[in-house]
């Protein structure tokens, strides 16, 4: 199943952001089954745009906590999808509301790395994350939904660089326990 961009969405999930930080421009999403079934994935590939750096003087190329930038920002809109089009089952209780609410108070990187083949400039540029897997734990003080990602990012069609990140996402109420 494939959702062309989906600008309202994107507006409001870059809302959280500085308007000089909103660097992800388009979003188109695949899914593939469901991340938290074997072979299931989510996909969303974004256009990004970075006119000049948030933190520093111009460094030419896009570096690592651009990298985090793009990821963060891919990784919300791709939640937020999920969720009004019911693509992950842990989320299918989430309305937009939720992910509204949650999005910056719940939503935790747990594992970041990294890996840089070549300099891409910040002009414009591609981006890919993937959802790969999802899977409802016990965080001992509630409950998580752990995710798996991949991403990498490009000018052509090949990565320069790319990276794996495992998100937590906390008070997520497990989808198998009814509503009240």
């Amino acid at each position: 199943m494939e959702f062309p961009n989906d600008e309202a969405l994107l507006e409001r999930v870059l809302r959280v952001y500085k308007p000089h930080c909103r660097y992800l421009t388009s979003v188109t999403t695949i899914a593939k089954g469901d991340p938290g079934e074997a072979g299931g994935q989510v996909s969303v590939r974004g256009r990004f745009h970075i006119p000049e750096s948030c933190y520093i003087d111009d460094t030419g190329h896009f570096n690592s906590v651009e990298f985090n930038i793009c990821f963060n920002q891919m990784y919300y809109f791709i939640v937020a999808k999920s969720v009004k089009e019911r693509l992950v089952h842990a989320l299918s209780d989430w309305t937009l509301d939720d992910f509204w609410e949650r999005q910056l108070q719940d939503m935790f990187l747990v594992d970041f790395r990294s890996s840089f083949r070549r300099a891409i400039t910040t002009g414009d540029f591609w981006g890919q994350l993937d959802l790969t897997g999802a899977q409802e734990r016990d965080g001992g003080n509630g409950p998580l939904l752990i995710l798996n990602t991949e991403v990498r990012y490009g000018e052509d069609e090949t990565a320069a660089c790319n990276g794996k990140v495992r998100l937590a996402i906390r008070n997520h109420k497990p989808s198998s326990v009814p509503t009240a």
